[in-house]
This record gives structure tokens, sequence and C-alpha cells, in this order.
């Protein structure tokens, strides 16, 4: 296992930061808690794309360039389109907790996750259920039976989805169709005893970056085992997400936290936009 390297802060001006995607020379995220899409360039150039009245989370973009983004407290998934928000589909129906994070395949399928209870309100953990929504806005159940599921990502070749829980060391993989349907349920990878994870992305060898908010690191996967090639701490700050971005992908984009209640004062949420270089270029979906 590679030994851990120092992150580098590239932003502060982050509330609480979720849905990290590289596209186009900028990395876009949610400010979850700041109500704002946002998006930042490697020297710390940072923008406001759009503001959000809701708790923004997972990020992405159809085959003809339109954003999709998941609105948590809505349970709704919207485009952002002429300036303006619009309703793709209405989730709540099979939302049983807050929205999620979303991974928009090559076909324009949306999946988006919900964590499956009310964590603020002290809800007991229970399964939730993985949802497709089609460019048409039909939404269909593509998976059941899993815990929290969280942070999502495809592969380079389109034909597997790899689904992160929050309320589990396993991630979860599926068979992709080119119709978005799911098959062939597997377990990706392993994390250790006392990690669970959120925000996730893969690498050109199909292995895994993961955020590990409770053991406060990102934790470099090897796919289909429980290996760890590589730890990279974050102190006392929790990991929340990350995405390989940069001009050769080789940028490993943290975002990280300094607390995991979202539902205080904005000044008792620091977050920031972190970075180190890796070996392995990022690929596949977001």
């Amino acid at each position: 296992m590679a030994e851990s390297a120092e992150l580098q802060v590239i932003s502060t001006d982050v509330v609480f930061g979720e849905g990290p995607r590289w596209r186009e020379g900028w990395l876009y995220f949610s400010d979850m808690r700041g109500g704002a899409v946002k998006r930042i360039r490697p020297d710390g150039l940072q923008e406001v794309v759009f503001s959000v009245p809701g708790r923004p989370s997972g990020l992405g973009w159809l085959p003809d360039g339109t954003l999709l983004l998941v609105s948590m407290n809505d349970h709704s998934l919207l485009r952002y389109r002429d300036g303006a928000l619009q309703e793709v589909a209405d989730l709540s129906p099979w939302c049983t907790g807050p929205a999620n994070d979303m991974v928009v395949d090559r076909h324009g399928h949306a999946f988006v996750g919900n964590m499956g209870f009310d964590y603020e309100k002290g809800e007991a953990m229970r399964a939730a259920v993985l949802l497709r929504v089609d460019p048409d806005g039909r939404v269909t159940v593509a998976a059941e039976d899993l815990i929290c599921p969280n942070g999502m990502a495809i592969t380079a070749d389109g034909r597997t989805l790899v689904v992160g829980q929050s309320g589990s060391r396993e991630l979860a993989a599926f068979d992709l169709a080119e119709d978005g349907s799911l098959s062939n349920r597997q377990v990706y990878a392993t994390l250790p005893e006392g990690a669970v994870s959120d925000g996730l992305c893969l690498d050109a060898r199909d292995n895994v970056w993961v955020a590990s908010p409770m053991t406060h690191e990102f934790l470099h996967m090897q796919r289909g085992s429980d290996t760890v090639l590589q730890r990279i701490g974050t102190g006392a700050r929790h990991a929340i997400a990350c995405m390989l971005g940069g001009d050769d992908r080789r940028t490993l984009f943290c975002m990280t936290a300094a607390s995991l209640h979202v539902s205080g004062e904005p000044a008792e949420i620091d977050g920031r936009v972190e970075s180190v270089r890796v070996v392995e270029p990022g690929a596949g979906w977001p």
C-alpha cells in the first residue's frame, strides 16, 4: 500500500461541498449547505454557477450538455436551462429519505440515490431504492435493498455501475445495459473495518477512490477485493467526496468538512476543496 500523500488546499470558500465533477477545465460541485452550484479551477478561481432554493446534491450532464441536479429536500431531479431550473422528475413517491448523489450515463439515464431515512430526525437506518430517470422524465426503480445508496460511477466501457452505500462497507456493482436496466448485482470492493462510503470515482484501471467520512480518509480500493492501494488522511476533517480531474485527469480533487451536521448555521460548517496528485488518471463517468 502506498503511503499517504498530503492534501493541498485550493479553496475554503465552501460551506459544505458535495458531488464534484470535472468538466472542460472546471471542477463543478454542489455547495449543499451554501445553496448553490459552484465551479472552481485548479488555481483557485471560483464562481457561483447558479443558486438553488433547496439543498443541491448530485450533478450530471445529458449528452446534449444540459446540466442535471438533484434537489435533496424537494426529492426532485432538476435541469438547468436558459438560466432557470426546471423539474425533470418528482422522485418523492420513491424517496424514503433525502434524495442524494447521482451519475448520468452516456445515453442520458440518470441514476439517483436517496438516504432511505431522515438521519437529522434520528430515524433508524433502513434499506432504500436506486432510481433511474430516463431522458423523457420517466422514473423506474433500478435496484432495491441498498443501504443509503450514495456516490456512484460508471466504468469507461459503460457496462458497469458502481454504487457506494453509506450504511455498509460494501460497494455494490451492477451490469449496466444500453437501455439503462441493471442486473447481476455483485460486490465491487469491500472497505476496511469502520469505513463507509460517501462520494467516489474510478481510475483508468477501474479501481475506485472512495471518500470515507467516518475514518477521515480517502481510500484507493482495488476492484473486486478488500485491498487498499493507498490512503490519504484528512486529519480531523471528514472526507466527503472526490473526483479525478485536471488536464491529465491525475489530480484527485477532494471535498472535506469539519462537521457532518448540515442543518445548523452556515458559520458552523467549514468546507474545503483540496487536491493531491495521483498516478492513475480518471476514467468513466462522472
